[in-house]
């Protein structure tokens, strides 16, 4: 599996540098909250027949890459 790793705009790094570590881990968690609830609405639509259990199992091995 190949890694698309994108280069983060100057103006954003120079934002970024200016915050707290505790402010950059708050950044992260919100990303992820997002991430994971965008999966989860696509697995819902993909999916509408699944009960919220099935769909959360989906969301975690897709965001495990499988290894849940």
């Amino acid at each position: 599996m190949l890694l698309n790793i994108e280069i983060v705009d100057h103006d954003m790094a120079h934002v970024l540098r200016q915050k707290t570590g505790m402010e950059k881990l708050a950044i992260a968690d919100k990303l992820w909250s997002f991430a994971r609830e965008t999966l989860s609405a696509a697995v819902r639509q993909q999916h509408a027949d699944w009960s919220p259990e099935q769909v959360a199992r989906e969301v975690v091995r897709r965001l495990s890459h499988g290894a849940y």
